[in-house]
């Protein structure tokens, strides 16, 4: 029994000498981030798949860069930011486009529709899991749940059309009235 108490004592001293074991300034860190390093050190990426941490200390706040390599976004670049809440894993983190992209699933301010990152969003899906999903987004664009209702009715009625559109939106150059950036690797 006395050594119980002397363990709680030294534990006490050490907390007041500022030596707890978390070792960042005595800042525990917080469930998303505990889980958020966890989604990170378990990644599997595909080929076409790169993230970067503009701050290797914020975990929370990141880039993803997709490359597709088929279907019609081949040999586009696209960037997603990922910024995780405190709230994740219960919340899905907020992912958006910063590439413009014609796109049916992803509209103009890069808001992208996901059914993972809204309504079937599960505390045991991980960062993989949206990596996945948007990869797919490339691979096979969903016009029966668009953001981007033109683009969507483009590739539902004219399939060729679609692919000439994008093609030129990576290339550069005006869609209708909305011009694109080059993002083209």
């Amino acid at each position: 029994m006395i050594k119980l108490f002397s363990l709680k004592q030294q534990k006490k001293d050490e907390e007041s000498a500022g030596g707890n074991r978390t070792g960042t300034g005595g800042k525990k860190a917080s469930a998303a981030q505990l889980r958020i390093q966890k989604d990170i050190n378990e990644l599997n990426l595909p080929k076409t798949c790169e993230i970067l941490f503009p701050d290797q200390d914020d975990l929370l706040n990141f880039k993803l860069v997709i490359s597709p390599d088929e279907g019609f976004y081949k040999g586009g670049k696209f960037v997603f930011s990922f910024k995780v809440g405190q709230g994740y894993p219960h919340d899905p983190p907020k992912v958006k486009c910063e590439t413009m992209v014609y796109h049916p699933n992803i509209d103009l301010e890069g808001n992208v529709c996901l059914n993972i990152l809204r309504e079937d969003w599960k505390p045991v899906l991980t960062v993989n899991s949206i990596i996945y999903g948007l990869q797919y987004l490339f691979l096979e664009p969903n016009p029966e749940d668009p953001l981007n209702k033109e683009a969507a009715e483009v590739l539902q009625t004219n399939r060729r059309l679609f692919e000439q559109n994008v093609q030129r939106s990576l290339r550069g150059g005006y869609v209708g009235a909305t011009y694109f950036e080059r993002c083209l690797k």
